[in-house]
């Protein structure tokens, strides 16, 4: 047998299993071994009839002794059966399942586990698992697994079939990493691995081989994202290093001072230019924590070293707002800032490409624009990517290869897990910044039932006849896989928020201009709204999570969130730092009616606290990576047995490892990089 024959090799598996087993992605022996269980129920301890009591799980060993009664009440059939050990008797009852009357034998021992219950008969156990001793024992009197089922299949069926794959191959299970990472992280061999995860033969031998196959996992995503994003340090040629370190003139052209902060990141980041490797930095910032500024100190050193730089965002709203407060800073140098984005005239587009090309261009500012094959730059020194999670890998290597090894430094206002960012960014080093510019208020936030609408809507009317503006978001959620249904869902749901934005203008703000903004807009519609609402000729826009990144209109104060149960704690959290953008006090009022325990913790978290890191956490605690940031739906597989939030310092081990292992090229071992090519194949496309 080899682990990459059918399942149907094994016994008892024929075409209806192999069906079944199919449905949870179970084709050949080794996807059967790398099935994990998804919990473990200790049933090691055997319990004495004796010392039972209502409500106790237990597994007890006992033989059959006595009375069997089988009896029809009310529809159902009730077998009840006696059983006892040397210490007392107790009454093992089944519903609906006649044939128990047979299944035992007198003189033969059994386990049955289930829950204790004291009734008019005295101590029972109603529908228990249950094992003849001297059986392969895989549901009692060990620590048991429990595995994800799918209908047709149970716990009692799946466990004989792994331990029967287990058997027959272990032997044959790859080690692949290389000796000297085993040695140096202490771990144990990947077969004894494998079998202890499935059937542990002791709490010592589960807990080691946990930590063996998560430290694979992690390895493997570490070293599959390296390989995919090529090589973790790029020495800078010496015809490409910048001498030109002197940042006290940009420092000088801003309007305000830096954080202590800003100026710790723009050392670390001044510190990675001089190292004779490029630039490779990640930075993340809360809302209004001012990345735009260590972005510019960046660009202008860039242009000083005879460079041209690239700021690539994500939206034409944003990199209009870049552009403006770029041209404004670098204006009196004599630097030259342009735009480059999908609503320029063919004829703009075409003269801004040449002048880049020719180099009269020092700092393009652009969206998706910028990766177009014809865009080419004379020098292109620095790259950066402003709201990163929007750009693939490729893309954003797209850019980078217009250039000679340039510098890049990719900025998100969304913060992440320190786990999380290891994983995502591997290869980064990363910058964070936590403290908010001078004068910036808290923002109050609020959550309410939807009987509080009327309520909000006056506190809104309120603030806007003090000259302030309000966002209203609303929801969309697209759950089906199906695309025809996706858009079929969408569809109905940007009439819904045209609807309610319609009900606000007629109803509610008759007083007021409410504006609409949704994701199905045509650009220049977008744009239109947006720049109606930064001059204040729409006092509320009622708008889906289209404002989350690239809106800034310091003058709204209040940001009202429909159904905020639909969103997790970061989004909100972006949504949220919409306003609060100016000295203004400001408001987020988060609207659900859910109840549920997951909702209550994230709507009491966004009321306590407006650290977005502390929130990230929160989130990722709450909802697990896989939904985090989204990440199910960019390409990460899922994991199978780590758990980012729980461990951490696995995960920093097997990063290390793997920095040493990749070292710049592909590992040199044949088994792990035909491992790490494997978890290559399932990170279908990368857009962290």
């Amino acid at each position: 047998m080899l682990l990459t024959d059918n399942i149907s090799v094994l016994k008892n598996v024929g075409e209806q299993r192999q069906a079944i087993l199919g449905r949870l992605g179970i084709e050949t022996i080794g996807d059967l071994l790398e099935f994990f269980p998804r919990d473990y129920l200790d049933r090691s301890k055997i319990s004495k009839v004796a010392g039972l009591y209502h409500g106790q799980m237990v597994t007890v060993l006992v033989w059959q002794h006595g009375i069997v009664a089988t009896r029809n009440v009310s529809g159902k059939t009730i077998t009840r059966i006696n059983f006892c050990d040397d210490t007392g008797r107790v009454a093992i009852t089944w519903f609906n399942q006649p044939y128990m009357s047979t299944s035992f034998k007198a003189g033969e021992k059994y386990y049955i586990s289930g829950r204790v219950s004291w009734d008019a008969h005295g101590v029972s156990i109603e529908n228990p698992e249950w094992e003849r001793v001297g059986d392969a024992n895989l549901s009692a009197g060990r620590i048991v697994p429990v595995y994800r089922l799918t209908s047709g299949l149970t716990q009692k069926i799946i466990r004989p079939i792994i331990k029967q794959a287990l058997d027959s191959i272990k032997d044959q299970i790859e080690e692949f990493l290389p000796e000297k990472i085993i040695t140096s992280q202490g771990l144990c061999g990947r077969s004894f691995a494998v079998e202890n995860i499935h059937f542990p033969s002791s709490a010592e031998n589960y807990f080691t081989a946990r930590k063996r196959l998560v430290f694979d996992e992690l390895f493997l995503m570490q070293s599959a994202m390296f390989m995919a994003k090529g090589q973790l340090k790029h020495k800078i040629l010496e015809d490409n290093k910048w001498d030109y370190m002197d940042i006290n003139p940009i420092l000088a052209a801003l309007p305000f001072e830096l954080t202590p902060d800003q100026l710790k990141v723009v050392q670390e980041i001044t510190a990675d230019i001089s190292s004779g490797y490029a630039l490779n930095r990640l930075l993340q910032g809360d809302v209004g924590s001012g990345k735009t500024a260590v972005a510019m100190i960046i660009c202008y050193l860039a242009v000083k070293n005879k460079t041209q730089a690239a700021v690539m965002a994500p939206t034409e709203t944003l990199a209009v707002q870049h552009h403006q407060a770029f041209t404004k800073i670098f204006e009196p140098f004599g630097i030259n800032c342009a735009l480059l984005n999908g609503s320029l005239k063919a004829s703009e587009k075409k003269n801004i490409k040449n002048r880049l090309e020719a180099g009269e261009i020092d700092i393009i500012i652009g969206t998706h624009a910028l990766l177009q094959e014809n865009v080419t730059f004379s020098k292109l020194g620095l790259v950066i990517t402003d709201e990163q999670h929007r750009f693939g890998v490729r893309q954003r290597a797209a850019l980078t290869e217009k250039g000679s090894i340039p510098h890049t430094l990719v900025m998100t206002a969304t913060p992440i897990p320190r786990s999380l960012a290891m994983v995502l960014y591997g290869d980064m080093d990363i910058s964070a910044i936590r403290q908010l510019p001078p004068g910036r208020q808290p923002i109050d936030t609020y959550s309410v039932t939807k009987s509080y609408h009327q309520r909000i809507f006056s506190f809104i009317a309120k603030e806007i006849d003090q000259g302030h503006q309000a966002y209203i978001i609303c929801p969309l959620i697209q759950k089906d896989d199906d695309e025809n249904e996706k858009k079929t869902q969408s569809k109905n749901e940007i009439t819904q928020v045209i609807k309610f934005a319609q009900e606000l203008k007629d109803s509610v703000f008759t007083n007021y201009n409410v504006g609409i903004l949704h994701g199905k807009m045509k650009p220049a519609e977008k744009n239109e709204i947006m720049e109606a609402f930064a001059k204040n000729d729409v006092q509320i826009l009622v708008s889906t999570t289209v404002v989350e990144v690239g809106i800034n209109v310091p003058n709204a104060t209040v940001i009202m969130i429909e159904n905020a149960e639909r969103f997790g704690l970061s989004q909100l959290h972006q949504l949220r730092g919409r306003v609060g953008r100016s000295e203004k006090k400001s408001y987020c009022i988060l609207v659900t009616d859910a109840k549920n325990e997951v909702t209550q913790k994230r709507m009491q978290a966004m009321t306590k606290t407006n650290d977005g890191f502390t929130l990230s956490e929160l989130d990722l605690e709450l909802r697990g990576p896989g939904e985090f940031f989204g990440t199910a739906q960019h390409g990460l597989p899922r994991m199978q047995l780590a758990n980012l939030y729980k461990d951490t310092d696995v995960l920093a081990a097997a990063r290390d490892a793997a920095i040493k292992t990749f070292d710049g090229q592909q590992p040199s071992y044949a088994p792990l990089l035909n491992k790490v090519k494997q978890m290559l194949g399932k990170i279908k496309q990368i857009s962290l």
